[in-house]
C-alpha cells in the first residue's frame, strides 16, 4: 500500500495547526514520513500531551504527604498506607468512546484503568466510576445509559474486581456527550513496586497480551475533538475489551514482577505502540529499536502506520532484563498470552521504527513527541457572560411551594437523588470478600488484609456547581469527597481527578478551567490531600451545548483500625440525632432549584475550607472515641434527603425518626438547603453528655434535632413521612424510568 505525500494538508487532517507541523519539521530537519506524521499527531493530541492543561496542572500540589511518586510519573499515583504497602489508584474518562458505542466505550475505560494499577505491581481491589447523563426521558439517553452499565458491569464482572462506589447525575446539558469515567484502586507490596521505564542497553522489548488489530486507531485524536453528526462514523475508534484476557493478563504481569524478572511495564492505552515506546524511552533516557514484524496481528495487510496507532486492548510493553527473556515467555505462554520479543532497548535516544526492510520512522531524540517538547498553550480567557446574570438571581424571590410535602418528594425521587440501586445491583460488589461497606454510602470501605486495616474510597462532583462559580464549586467537590471519606472513619489521603470540559479554544470555558484548578488547588492544600494525577478531557460538547464543567474527584482516604469503619443508617431506636455544622439557607445550583422550579442558577453554596477540615476533625476524633453510631453528610436535596436515607439506607433495618428542624426565613430554603460542611450524627443517650462536652470545645456549631424510632419521618410535628413511602420513592425512580420491575 503506497503511503500518502506528507504536507500541511495532511497534518491538519491529523489535527495537527500549521505552526505544529512547522515545528515538526524543524525539530526533525526534514518532512516527516506517514508513520512519523501519525506519531506526533497522536502524541500531541489533548489526549495524550496536555497541551492546553499541563501549565495550569502544574500549579496543583503533586507531592508531599505520603506519596511515593509524584503526579504523572507512573501510570497510576502511589501513597504509603504502611506496613510495607502503598495504594495505587487513578481516574480516567471514556467519554466520547461512550457516545457512539457505549458497551465497549464503558468496558475499555475499566480495562485501561485496571491495566494502568497492575502495570506497576499492585493487584485491584476496588473499581469505582461517575457518570453523567441527559434526561431519562430521552430515549438515547436510556439507550446509552443501559449500554454504559453494562459495560462497566461486564468488564469488572468478568475480571473479578468489585465495583463498590461511584455516583451518577442526569441533566440535559449531558445529553449529547455523556460522562463515564472510570477509577481503580489496588493494593502492592512496595518490594515489587515497578516503574513505566526503559533503560539498560540490550535489554529486550516484549508486546505481551493480545494481539493487535486496526480497533482504536487514532482514539486519542478522536478524544480530542468535539462529539458531531460525524461522530458515529468514528466507531472503528472505539476499541474493543476481553476481560477474560486482561485477567490472565494480570496473574502474568504480577508473577513476571515478583520473580523481578523486567525493568519496565507499560499499559498499552491511549496511542498504543507510540505512546508507550516513546514514554518508556524518555522516562529511561533511552532508545528503542523496533520491529513491526514481529508484533501478533490479527489482521491482514496493516500498515506500520496502523500499528503504530492501534489501540487494540489488553496489550503491554515489557522491557524485560537480558537473559531472563525466555523465562518471561513461559510465564505469559503459561496463561495462554502472547509474549513476542519486538526490540531492544539501545543507549541512543532514538526510537526507530522499522517494518518490512523500510525503516517507517526514525525520532530523536525521543523527547520530541512528548514531555516539554511537545506544545505547551495557555489559553485566552473570558468570564463567561451567563453568570452576569445568575449571580444577580434573588433566591427570595422564587415562590414558596403549595405542597412542602409534594416538594420533598419529587426531589427525593428525582433521578440524582434516588437510589441507584438499579444500576449497581449489575455490579459484582463483594468478589474477592474485600467489600466492607459496597455501593449506596457515603464512602465504599475496602479491607486490606492480613492488617487491621481498610481504604475509603468517593469519587464527587456537582457539575452544576461549578457551572456558576467552577472556584468555589471545585472547592466543594473536594471537600465533599473528604467529608464523605472522613463520614466512613477514613483519613483522606490524596486525591485522582478526571478534568471534563468542553472546547479549551473557547475563551469562557479555559477561565472556567482555569478557575476550577484554583479552587482545587486551594482545597487539596488546605486538606493536605495532594493531586496523584488523572486525566483532562477536554471537548466535551455536541453541536448543542457543552457539557457543565465536571472535575470529577477521586478521594482515597486510610482507615487505621477497622473497629472505626462508620456507616450512614440509623443503628438502633432511641439514639439521639445532631446536625455538626450550620445552615445558610443555600439553594442556589440546589436540586430543590431545579426539580420544583426549574431552574440552574444563582449562586451555589459557599465553602470555608478551614471550616470544613475543622468538622473533619472533630468527625473523626469522635469516630476514634466510639461516640457516634452513624454518620452522614448533607449534600444534594438538603436535610431532609440526608434523614430520610439515614432512615432507609439500610433495606435490612429501618428506622425512622422524629426531627425538627429549626426554620430560618422559609421552610423550603431550610429544608432543602445545600450549605456545605454539615453533617447528620446519631448518639448513644448515654453518650449525650461526653459527646456534648467534646463537640462543644471544637470550633463546629451543633444541635440536637431529634431521636431515632418509629416507623416514619416526622418533621416539625407537621410533616409524617412513613418509611414504606420513603421506600418507594427512593428505591424505585430509576426503575420506573428505565421500564423495568423493581
Amino acid at each position: 500500500m503506497k503511503e500518502p505525500d506528507v504536507n500541511l494538508d495532511l497534518a491538519r487532517e491529523h489535527g495537527l495547526t500549521e505552526e505544529e507541523y512547522g515545528w515538526i519539521c524543524e525539530k526533525l530537519g526534514r518532512v516527516p514520513s506517514f508513520t512519523e506524521l501519525g506519531i506526533f499527531s497522536v502524541m500531541w493530541s489533548e489526549h495524550c500531551s496536555y497541551k492546553n492543561s499541563i501549565a495550569l496542572l502544574k500549579t496543583l500540589p503533586r507531592s508531599g504527604g505520603k506519596l511515593l511518586v509524584s503526579a504523572g510519573e507512573e501510570n497510576a499515583g502511589l501513597v504509603d498506607i504502611g506496613n510495607g504497602l502503598a495504594v495505587a489508584f487513578k481516574i480516567e474518562s471514556h467519554n466520547h468512546p461512550s457516545a457512539v458505542e457505549p458497551y465497549q466505550g464503558a468496558a475499555t475505560g475499566v480495562g485501561g484503568i485496571l491495566r494502568d494499577i497492575f502495570t506497576m505491581g499492585a493487584r485491584p481491589i476496588a473499581c469505582l466510576n461517575s457518570l453523567r447523563f441527559g434526561s431519562l426521558n430521552d430515549p438515547r439517553t436510556r439507550y446509552l445509559f443501559e449500554g454504559v452499565v453494562k459495560g462497566i458491569g461486564d468488564y469488572g464482572n468478568c475480571f473479578g474486581v468489585p465495583t463498590v462506589a461511584g455516583e451518577i447525575y442526569f441533566d440535559d446539558s449531558y445529553k449529547g456527550n455523556p460522562l463515564v469515567n472510570a477509577m481503580a484502586v489496588g493494593i502492592v507490596d512496595t518490594r515489587y513496586v515497578v516503574s513505566a521505564t526503559a533503560k539498560g542497553e540490550g535489554n529486550p522489548v516484549m508486546i505481551v497480551g493480545s494481539s493487535t488489530g486496526r480497533d482504536g486507531i487514532h482514539g486519542a485524536t478522536f478524544a480530542s475533538e468535539e462529539i458531531s453528526e460525524k461522530s458515529e462514523s468514528k466507531r472503528p475508534s472505539v476499541q474493543v475489551g476481553d476481560p477474560f484476557t486482561e485477567k490472565l493478563l494480570l496473574e502474568a504481569t504480577l508473577e513476571i514482577i515478583k520473580q523481578n524478572l523486567v525493568v519496565g511495564i507499560q499499559d498499552m492505552g491511549a496511542a498504543g505502540i507510540s505512546c508507550s515506546t516513546s514514554e518508556m524511552s524518555a522516562k529511561g533516557e533511552s532508545g528503542m529499536l523496533i520491529d513491526l514484524n514481529k508484533v501478533p496481528l490479527r489482521e491482514e495487510g496493516m500498515s506500520a502506520y496502523e500499528i503504530m496507532l492501534s489501540e487494540s486492548q489488553e496489550r503491554m510493553l515489557v522491557v524485560a532484563k537480558k537473559g531472563r527473556e525466555e523465562k518471561v515467555k513461559e510465564i505469559f505462554e503459561k496463561w495462554d498470552l502472547h509474549c513476542e520479543i519486538i526490540g531492544a532497548v539501545t543507549d541512543s535516544q532514538k526510537v526507530i521504527i522499522d517494518y518490512e526492510g523500510e525503516r517507517k520512522a526514525e525520532i530523536a531524540p525521543v523527547e520530541l513527541v512528548l514531555g516539554g517538547n511537545a506544545p505547551v498553550y495557555i489559553r485566552e480567557t473570558s468570564e463567561p457572560k451567563y453568570l452576569e446574570e445568575t449571580r444577580k438571581f434573588d433566591a427570595k424571590t422564587l415562590p414558596e411551594p403549595e405542597n412542602i410535602a409534594d416538594a420533598f418528594e419529587n426531589i427525593f425521587s428525582s433521578p440524582n437523588i434516588a437510589s441507584k440501586k438499579w444500576v449497581y445491583n449489575q455490579y459484582d460488589s463483594m468478589v474477592r470478600t474485600n467489600t466492607i461497606v459496597g455501593p449506596g454510602s457515603d464512602a465504599a470501605v475496602i479491607l486490606i488484609k492480613d492488617t487491621n486495616k481498610a481504604l475509603a474510597a468517593k469519587t464527587d462532583c456537582n457539575g452544576r456547581y461549578v457551572y456558576l462559580n467552577p472556584k468555589e464549586g471545585t472547592k466543594i467537590a473536594v471537600a465533599e469527597a473528604a467529608r464523605n471519606v472522613v463520614c466512613s472513619g477514613a483519613v483522606p489521603l490524596a486525591i485522582t481527578n478526571c478534568l471534563n470540559f468542553g472546547n479549551p479554544y473557547k475563551p469562557e470555558m479555559y477561565w472556567t478551567f482555569k478557575k476550577a484548578i484554583e479552587g482545587m488547588g486551594e482545597a487539596c492544600r488546605m486538606f493536605d490531600t495532594p493531586v496523584t494525577g488523572g486525566n483532562v478531557s477536554f471537548y466535551n460538547e455536541s453541536p448543542d451545548t457543552a457539557v457543565y464543567p465536571t472535575p470529577v474527584i477521586g478521594m482515597v482516604g486510610l482507615i487505621e483500625n477497622l473497629e472505626n469503619v462508620t456507616t450512614a443508617q440509623f443503628k438502633k431506636d432511641g439514639d439521639l440525632i445532631y446536625l455538626l455544622g450550620e445552615d445558610y439557607e443555600e439553594v442556589g445550583g440546589s436540586e430543590y432549584m431545579k426539580v420544583v422550579h426549574n431552574l440552574v442558577t444563582g449562586e451555589p453554596p459557599r465553602i470555608d475550607l478551614q471550616t470544613e477540615r475543622d468538622l473533619q476533625k472533630l468527625l473523626l476524633g469522635l469516630i476514634d472515641s466510639r461516640l457516634i453510631n452513624s454518620a452522614h453528610d448533607i449534600s444534594d436535596g438538603g436535610i431532609l434527603c440526608a434523614l430520610a436515607e439515614c432512615s432507609i439506607i439500610n433495606p435490612e433495618k429501618q428506622i425512622g425518626s422524629k426531627v425538627h428542624i429549626p426554620i430560618k426565613t422559609r421552610e423550603d430554603f431550610s429544608f432543602f438547603s445545600e450549605s456545605q460542611s454539615r453533617i447528620i450524627v446519631s448518639v448513644d443517650f448515654e453518650n449525650k453528655e461526653k459527646f456534648e462536652e467534646i463537640v462543644s470545645k471544637s470550633f463546629t456549631p451543633f444541635s440536637m434535632i431529634g431521636m431515632t424510632g418509629g416507623n416514619s419521618m416526622n418533621v416539625n410535628d407537621q410533616y409524617d413521612f412513613p418509611l414504606h413511602l420513603l421506600n418507594d420513592l427512593y428505591y424505585t425512580a430509576i426503575h420506573k424510568r428505565m421500564n423495568v420491575t423493581v
